[in-house]
Formats: structure tokens, C-alpha cells, sequence
């Protein structure tokens, strides 16, 4: 229980800091704000990863979860707890953030929520969620395997700094989800376009971990390899 209650804390932090961070800065208004959001994402995750990276992994993240439910690294018990945790967390997370923008509306811009958009339609949305949500587990899954050197060492800070990686890539065209609790909980809450898009941001970011899980069983290495 304790892995569940640690993965509902940190979908929290992140959502709340990194949607939080979104809606302060207007996100999308100009560079700065772009540039702000992908850092605040991507520290988010580093300081969870050292916070609860020892009690459950810090995935903070469904389609982590499933990539590495499917590399055979957790039972399915394990997985759907920590995607009750992590859906339950960002919810939440979303729940807060809105009553603090909408008692305070003249402080916040756009909006409420930092839900997520397909700015250009959503098959480019999708296309843009499955790649991006690929590269970002494969990342998760080479950064963490004992099979990969010393590299798990580092895994927390090689996670969040390509989480930056791929925000500033994916922001004008998605918002960047690659995290379907991270798009739930505000979904919720914003309605309209972002409720009636998240299937794409539930879909996408499932299939793209699918996609990583699949390569990675391909080049990882073997423990005799090390």
C-alpha cells in the first residue's frame, strides 16, 4: 500500500507544480513560458524521483507503469494500484490547483487547468503523443534496467532532464501529456475540448509505451553483457 500512497503523492507533485507552472506562466503565450513549463515538468520528476524513487520507483506515470509491466518488471497487482494512485493523485492535484485559479481568476491566463489540446487536430495530436511518450519510456526503462551499467544511477536525473527534452518539443502541438493521470485530472475540470480530447492523451501515451517496451526488449542487454 505504501508503493500505491507514494505513486498518489507524486502524481500529485507533478501535476500540481508542472500544470501549476503551465497555468501561472500562460503557457504557450511566448518562449519564456514554454521554456518555464518543460523545466518545472521535468524538475518535478527529479525531486519525486529522490523523494519516492526507493518506495515505489517514482512512475508517477501510467504508461511507465505499463512499459514496465511489460518488460516484466511488476506483477499486474502492482500496476493497477499505482494506476489508481497515480490517476487518484493527479485528480486531485487538478482539484486543488482549480479552486486556488478560480478564487483568484485576475491572477491566471487561459487556462484553469493546464489541460492538454490538439492544437493542430487530433491525428496529429495522437501521432505527436505516441512518439513522444516512446521516447520518453524508453528513456525510463534503458535509464533504469540493472542490466545497463551504472546507469540506474542516474536514472532520476536522466528522466526528468529528457521529460524538459520532450516538453519543449511537444508543447505547441499537444501541451505534452505522455502521461494520461497528468491529462485526467485537469481534464476534468477544464471540460469542453480537453474532456471531449482525452482519449487521445489516454490512448496515445498507452500505445507509445507499448511501442518502447517492444524495443527495449530488442536491444536491452543481457546480464552477462555487463
Amino acid at each position: 500500500m505504501k508503493k500505491y500512497l507514494a505513486e498518489l503523492v507524486g502524481t500529485f507533485v507533478l501535476t500540481f507544480l508542472g500544470c501549476g507552472t503551465a497555468v501561472s506562466l500562460n503557457c504557450g503565450s511566448d518562449t519564456a513560458s514554454v521554456v518555464g513549463t518543460a523545466i518545472a515538468f521535468g524538475l518535478s520528476v527529479i525531486a519525486m524521483a529522490y523523494t519516492i524513487g526507493g518506495i515505489s520507483g517514482c512512475h508517477i506515470n501510467p504508461a511507465i507503469t505499463l512499459g514496465v509491466l511489460l518488460s516484466g518488471r511488476m506483477s499486474v497487482k502492482d500496476a493497477i494500484g499505482y494506476w489508481c494512485g497515480q490517476v487518484i493523485g493527479a485528480i486531485l492535484a487538478a482539484a486543488v490547483l482549480y479552486a486556488i485559479v478560480t478564487t483568484a481568476p485576475g491572477l491566471a491566463e487561459g487556462t484553469t487547468s493546464g489541460a492538454n489540446a490538439c492544437a493542430a487536430g487530433v491525428t496529429n495530436g495522437l501521432i505527436v503523443e505516441i512518439v513522444l511518450t516512446c521516447l520518453f519510456v524508453l528513456v525510463v526503462l534503458g535509464a533504469t534496467s540493472k542490466t545497463n551499467g551504472a546507469t540506474n544511477n542516474f536514472a532520476g536525473l536522466a528522466i526528468g532532464l529528457s521529460l524538459i527534452l520532450i516538453h519543449l518539443v511537444g508543447i505547441h502541438y499537444t501541451g505534452t501529456s505522455v502521461n494520461p493521470a497528468r491529462s485526467i485530472g485537469p481534464a476534468l475540470f477544464e471540460g469542453g475540448d480537453a474532456l471531449a480530447q482525452l482519449w487521445v492523451f489516454i490512448v496515445g501515451p498507452l500505445v507509445g509505451a507499448i511501442l518502447a517496451a517492444i524495443i527495449w526488449k530488442i536491444i536491452e542487454p543481457k546480464a552477462e553483457e555487463e
